[in-house]
């Protein structure tokens, strides 16, 4: 797949992930306990509960639970991004970037919520934390998908290629799938499905709804 060369805004969201991943493990060490969350204090956790603190709002999108998952959404950041920001420039890119993050944030909180509710659990009481760039990165996807609709994807699993735009349409029944039975416990696939919804909300704004 053709790339285009790796500076801008996407090396710069990459270094930041990677140092921030890196420094919450040298700073601030492992989490203890509920009271000592050490790293994890920069995790989202839900408005109202004990661990909840304003800044992790932000922080939240630039943390990672593990190598493995820093490496995918940073792998997919470096493949995709580079294209997405030659076309619409370092701002725009970035501002999108941004609003899908916080997108995929407010779907996972609100759908958390209502879950907890339908539990008969208070959602103040609830310690589950949600970290990581997932949501931004499939807003990426969406986007990517939304201005090179046909540009051919070469997975590695399954190892199959397949056009852009039906590799995005595949996540996203999937996600919603897998999020609506509940599988993959501690993967939060509907922020994963607020970063796709909110980038294809906003590029339908900016480009009054056309559909490529």
């Amino acid at each position: 797949m053709y790339s285009q060369p790796f500076t801008g805004v996407v090396k710069h969201l990459i270094i930041l992930n990677v140092l921030m991943f890196i420094g919450s493990y040298v700073i601030l060490g492992e989490p203890q306990s509920n009271e000592h969350l050490g790293r994890l204090s920069l995790a989202l956790f839900m408005p109202g509960s004990a661990n909840f603190e304003p800044y992790q709002f932000v922080t939240h999108m630039f943390m990672h639970g593990s190598l493995g998952h820093l490496a995918f959404n940073m792998l997919s950041l470096f493949f995709f991004g580079p294209m997405i920001e030659a076309v619409w420039g370092p701002k725009r890119f970035l501002f999108y970037y941004l609003f899908c993050g916080f997108g995929a944030m407010a779907l996972h909180l609100g759908v958390q919520w209502w879950e907890l509710e339908q539990a008969g659990i208070d959602p103040r009481s609830w310690n589950g934390a949600m970290l990581g760039a997932s949501g931004a990165i499939f807003g990426v996807f969406v986007a990517f998908a939304y201005l090179f609709p046909n540009q051919i994807i070469q997975l590695l699993f399954p190892p199959v290629a397949m056009r852009a735009k039906y590799f995005v349409l595949i996540m996203a029944v999937l996600e919603l799938f897998m999020g609506v039975r509940g599988y993959g416990t501690g993967i939060a696939h509907f922020a994963h499905l607020g970063g796709a919804l909110f980038g294809f909300l906003l590029i339908m704004y900016w480009y009054k709804g056309r559909l490529r």
